[in-house]
């Protein structure tokens, strides 16, 4: 069998095409491969973020040991899901960091055993810190892959694919969604099961150490960093010291910052608008619950995939920065549309698909941006602070968000309007920073 070509070959090679080759042509079996390893990835961690918050009630009900519309389940629902962001802080930091030292093979393989093991012991949790500590560790493992996997992907396909690639890798994240709603709904009330699946994953280590090679340009970089004593491997030092890269490294974290606080402040809030208008119309709310579901995991999702997956060629035809500011402005504007407008649950399936192509869209945008700003020593190590910091942000705005949202009186599509402030936020940061566009990863 002959050996894989090396991912300088297999750029060359595509980038000979002319510009109105389509961007798939060219592309080599072995970076199909590589996309779609790092989206199995992708897919696992979205499902083990959003079956918490697909179970939650249920998880919370029984170990809280009260009813389903207790005002606690609300809160301590809002703080795991903080600690969940903590953990993908911490692990996407470490695990980002260490991509850069160790190789993306071996740190790949890591967080995704981390983060399927983990969840499967969340069948067995009784109390609350035990399901803290177990979220916090799944969070370990889900931010530290996504780092590595959003580099890999970055570096192994050739520059006019990249942006593509890329923004479908982030979107596989919709089946990891789907997934976890389909479980969910499952289970129903037998939400332990729904963590159990979550053990399926660790067989993907096994294709990960047999496929995966480690990028040419990442041994290069390391090669140099020990021959002539260059800059260090997923040094944190170098990243937060050196200018050029500090800044676009706080830059970034803060354009992550909006994504992920809105996310979980506003776009998640489908579930709960979508429950809310169903009690108001008096539908049982063991049916109003299992309706949410739906019209969130399944219908609002289907937008977001179509959002996700409209970024890269957004990316491609406007450049990153523009792409970036004008679903932003999307977002702003569908927010009060969908919390006001629709009168029955039908009219607010029809505008649930477009509230979230507009809301979630934009984190596609993340795996295509964040590669391009570092150079290959830094390239985790930068994706992952990106990101993954923007998660610590986020945590604080959650729980903002949850406070908000409990308030004597305050109206639920109120509270969310107001947290849909985030978004125009997202233009002042992405203001500052550079386009990136036909540009070449840095060195």
């Amino acid at each position: 069998m002959p050996a894989p070509q090396t991912d300088k070959k297999l750029v060359s090679q595509a980038d000979v095409l002319g510009p109105a080759t389509p961007w798939y042509k060219g592309v080599a079996p072995y970076q199909w491969l590589i996309l779609i390893i790092a989206s199995a990835g992708w897919v696992f961690d979205a499902f083990e973020g959003q079956i918490f918050n697909i179970t939650r009630n249920q998880l919370l009900a029984d170990i809280l040991h009260v009813a389903g519309n207790d005002p606690s389940i609300k809160r301590y629902g809002d703080i795991f899901l903080a600690i969940f962001l903590v953990g993908g802080t911490v692990g996407g930091l470490l695990f980002g960091s260490l991509a850069d030292k160790w190789g993306r093979r071996p740190t790949m393989a890591i967080t995704i055993l981390m983060y399927s093991i983990f969840s499967g012991l969340t069948f067995f949790a009784d109390n609350l810190w035990e399901v803290a500590a177990l979220r916090f560790l799944v969070a370990m493992g889900v931010g530290g892959e996504w780092a590595v996997a959003a580099s890999l992907v970055a570096e192994i396909f050739p520059p006019r694919a990249r942006a593509h690639a890329s923004g479908i890798f982030h979107a596989t994240s919709v089946l990891g969604t789907w997934f976890a709603a389909l479980a969910g709904m499952a289970v129903a009330a037998q939400w332990r099961y729904a963590y159990l699946i979550g053990i399926i994953p660790a067989l993907l280590t096994l294709w990960v150490r047999a496929k995966v090679k480690e990028p040419e340009s990442w041994k290069e970089a390391g090669t140099k960093a020990k021959m002539s004593g260059g800059p260090q491997m997923g040094s944190f030092r170098d990243l937060l010291l050196n200018p050029r890269w500090r800044g676009r490294a706080f830059l970034g974290m803060l354009l992550a910052a909006v994504g992920l606080g809105s996310f979980w402040g506003v776009t998640v809030a489908g579930q709960d608008l979508a429950k809310e208008l169903l009690l108001r119309k008096g539908v049982d709310p063991a049916e109003a619950a299992h309706q949410a579901k739906f019209a969130y995991g399944i219908v609002q999702t289907v937008g977001a995939g179509l959002g996700l997956l409209a970024f890269g060629p957004l990316c491609v035809k406007l450049g990153r920065k523009r792409a970036f500011a004008w679903m932003h402005i999307g977002a702003f504007i569908i927010v009060p549309i969908t919390c006001y407008l629709p009168q029955t649950y039908t009219q607010l399936l029809l505008v649930l698909p477009v509230f979230g192509f507009l809301t979630l869209g934009i984190h596609a945008g993340y795996a295509i941006y964040f590669p391009e700003l570092f150079p290959n020593h830094l390239r985790a190590t930068g994706t992952g602070f990106c990101f993954n910091g923007g998660r610590i942000l986020a945590a604080s705005v959650l729980i903002f968000s949850g406070w908000v949202k409990s308030m004597p009186g305050m109206d639920l599509r109120l509270a969310i309007t107001l947290l849909g402030l985030l978004f125009p936020l997202g233009l002042i940061v992405i203001y500052f920073l550079p386009e990136t566009k036909n540009q070449p990863l840095p060195e």
